[in-house]
């Protein structure tokens, strides 16, 4: 029994270090040597930055970009702005105006690039994290390195894009536009999709990591996050950073360095200087002054590579890395010894076909229970508190209740199975499913997702333990729970990452993982005779986290309700709507909307941008009020070549922040001009905009109220009914309409034009 709990206490202790050393436990203090990192001196120009939303084009922006420079200029470096206009693949139309620095080396053939963003979300993140974060992490580690007085032998250019949030438009126009790009060997982007956490990072490159892997190692941060399937993952979605256009666009690697934990701050009025973890901040700290201290000095020209690594993250050996050519081996390898040890057992006697037989029933009945009630359940939640569906992250404010309530549910489903299938003498064949499924796993992953191939690092110290059961009746069971640590320090922080990154509807994959992760602890818990009382106890704390998860479902003040209102003024029709994107309604949207909304059928026609393609939901009548109207006028109109050639001139007579512009989808547009930047063709048929979405063309931000200058290659026979929304962030305080202050437990919903008086004009060229 002493065994067994000891056992059961070392399983416990192993999880919850998996989980601790991904961040440091305390930071840097003012008093730290000057030339070492200091969080709470980064903190200072922190609260400065993240004051109030300082999205592109707004008065705080600008004020936030002087204080950059100045900071800059205090660690003596001479600082330049870069300015242009950019429309990014999404269809954002913006005028960025980049922060540059440059350190000179003394041998330099390749730079490398500090690179974050200083733009925060419109209209209401105050982006202290995503990425105030960055640029302190940026400033407090140049003034740390500068104070070592040691000249670097690469040149190091600083880059503060803009317009980040709106499509990556700064990025852009520096890889495109500017000469610097061309010294560019490296890049490390300082990024956040939440306020704490620790911070992961992915690699972008168009070859081969195996390089960058190495260099990363060398460079030894001190609490590296990072592993290969992290990155497989993140290239499938459609998350971009200031990265990926050096890597598209000038194939220049680099390294992403993103904390994505309280996702349910992302680009909201939480994004605040208070609620950013300060240990994730550290963490920050904690990559860049060793990686900056290296490749300032390294040969940067030996970056590129054909050739992958596998890699991943353990505690003490810090990252692992090995190459893909070694993965069908080691299938291979783990193939003949999983075959070796069954004849081996059946023939020792060890190993029974009932038994086995029973171990597969078990495994796939747990493994298949978790994941149905796992995807049901959430699905059943989201029924009850249908508030949940306003939080467009898809993680809520008690996602991590949620996450330990799915966790032991599973694990009540483990132990009431396993359970069943006790015998004294079955611990053997009971490992056996599960480390069939492992195996059947790592070879599907060795074809299809290669970048998770350290999955078979779990499976061997699984095969370990089934030749030690099989070679004797009653192994040491601390030895067993030894062999264990390796699925738990690699595997059980998996199951906290994918709902965080990826939302609570993929919960269920969370599941699955608990079970994979229990199916090689059998070798532990294949002794435990009463597996039903653990099941009762997990069974209970489902219960109690549940219960916690409803306590806390309710939105509060610091907990508040996002939600979204406008204002939308049709010139054309000389009518007006107030309209929401919201499911559920509340005091606030019902004073507007009433209790009985009308469906938002009419505005739905056109999806006005946003990260997540939502349109609206309902609207209401509205009073007619003086809103002053754009001034559209045709600059130039003329016949070439067979096709239509117009230009018009949009200038808002109310400073717009943001202009929607959208023509009916059977519309042709063969070539577009817009602001001096053409729009690139979308497909084989030679014309732009050919792939919008809900009749979308674009979206203007609008910075020093600069008029938006279009030039049309129209079908010259075509009528086309251009559909202009002019929108200003200023519902709230324009005394026209007077709207009221939300509650205390409510904030602008993130992600959609919100706040925002929008007045839609159309324009008809016959």
């Amino acid at each position: 029994m002493f065994k067994k709990i000891t056992a059961l206490l070392l399983i416990l202790i192993v999880t919850y270090w998996s989980f601790h050393v991904l961040l440091p436990s305390s930071i840097s203090n003012i008093d730290t040597p000057d030339e070492n990192f200091s969080t709470e001196r980064a903190l200072i120009p922190l609260k400065e930055i993240s004051k109030a939303p300082h999205y592109l084009g707004n008065n705080e922006h600008t004020s936030v970009r002087n204080y950059i420079i100045e900071q800059l200029q205090k660690l003596g470096l001479e600082t330049e702005i870069q300015e242009g206009y950019s429309m990014s693949k999404w269809g954002n139309l913006s005028k960025p105006k980049n922060i540059l620095a440059r350190i000179k080396g003394n041998d330099s053939e390749k730079a490398l690039l500090l690179l974050t963003h200083y733009d925060s979300n419109p209209h209401s993140s105050l982006g202290a994290s995503d990425a105030g974060s960055g640029v302190v992490t940026i400033l407090e580690g140049l003034r740390a390195f500068l104070h070592t007085n040691k000249t670097p032998k690469n040149d190091i250019i600083i880059l503060i894009s803009d317009g980040e949030e709106l499509g990556l438009n700064g990025a852009d126009i520096f890889v495109n536009q500017h000469p610097w790009a061309n010294d560019v060997g490296l890049v490390l982007n300082f990024e956040a999709r939440g306020s704490g956490g620790p911070s992961y990072m992915l690699i972008e490159t168009n070859q081969g990591n195996a390089n960058l892997m190495k260099h990363f190692v060398e460079a030894n941060p001190e609490y590296p996050v990072a592993n290969s399937l992290a990155y497989s993952i993140y290239k499938m979605l459609p998350n971009d950073t200031d990265l990926t256009r050096f890597r598209e666009d000038a194939d220049i690697d680099g390294f992403n360095f993103a904390f994505i934990d309280d996702h349910f701050d992302y680009h909201t009025a939480l994004d605040t200087y208070s609620r950013l973890d300060r240990n994730t901040l550290e963490h920050q700290g904690s990559y860049l002054m060793p990686l900056l201290t290296y490749f300032a000095d390294a040969n940067l020209n030996n970056i590129k590579s054909k050739e992958d690594y596998i890699y991943f993250n353990v505690p003490l050996f810090k990252t692992v890395i090995y190459p893909f050519s070694w993965i069908l081996p080691m299938l291979l390898l783990a193939l003949i010894l999983f075959i070796y040890l069954i004849f081996y057992g059946f023939k020792k006697g060890s190993l029974s076909s009932g038994h086995v037989v029973k171990s597969f029933v078990a495994f796939f009945t747990t493994l298949i229970f978790s994941a149905i009630i796992g995807f049901g359940l959430w699905k059943l939640l989201c029924v009850i508190y249908p508030q949940y569906n306003e939080m467009l992250h898809g993680f809520t404010y008690n996602g991590h209740t949620y996450i330990a309530a799915f966790t032991c549910m599973t694990l009540s489903i483990c132990f009431f199975v396993y359970h069943k299938a006790y015998n004294t003498k079955n611990t053997a064949s009971l490992l056996v499913a599960p480390l069939t499924i492992w195996l059947l796993i790592c070879g599907l992953i060795a074809f299809k997702l290669k970048g998770a191939s350290f999955f078979i690092i779990p499976l061997y110290f699984g095969l370990i333990s089934l030749w030690l059961l099989i070679r004797q009746k009653r192994p040491n069971t601390i030895l067993l729970a030894f062999l264990t640590f390796p699925v738990l320090v690699i595997m059980a922080p998996l199951v906290k990452m994918f709902p965080v990154g990826l939302g609570l509807k993929i919960l269920f994959v969370s599941c699955i993982f608990v079970v994979l992760i229990f199916g090689l602890l059998l070798q532990v818990f294949g002794f435990f005779k009463h597996k039903n009382r653990l099941s009762i106890l997990f069974l209970f704390l489902t219960g109690w986290f549940l219960i916690s998860a409803h306590n806390k479902s309710s939105f509060s003040k610091e907990t508040p309700k996002p939600n979204s209102l406008l204002y939308v003024l049709d010139a054309d029709k000389n009518t007006a709507l107030w309209a929401t994107y919201d499911k559920v309604l509340d005091d606030w949207t019902k004073t507007y909307l009433t209790e009985h909304p009308e469906p938002a059928s009419e505005l739905q026609k056109n999806t006005i941008g946003s990260k997540y393609q939502t349109g609206f939901s309902f609207t209401k009548a509205a009073p007619i009020k003086p809103i002053p109207l754009p001034k559209i006028e045709i600059t130039h109109d003329s016949i070439i070549n067979g096709y239509r050639q117009i230009a018009i001139c949009f200038t808002s007579n109310r400073n717009a922040e943001r202009i929607e512009v959208f023509a009916d989808s059977t519309s042709i547009i063969k070539k577009a001009m817009i602001n001096g930047v053409s729009a690139k063709e979308t497909d084989a048929t030679k014309t732009v905009f050919n792939n919008r979405f809900n009749n979308r063309l674009f979206s203007y931000y609008v910075t020093d109220n600069e008029p938006l200058d279009m030039v049309f290659t129209l079908p010259k026979n075509q009528t086309t009914h251009l559909q202009f929304y002019e929108a200003t962030y200023d519902l709230i305080e324009n005394e026209l309409l007077d709207v009221s202050k939300r509650n205390d437990n409510m904030i602008p919903k993130p992600f959609v034009l919100n706040d925002a008086i929008v007045v839609k004009t159309v324009l008809t060229i016959k």
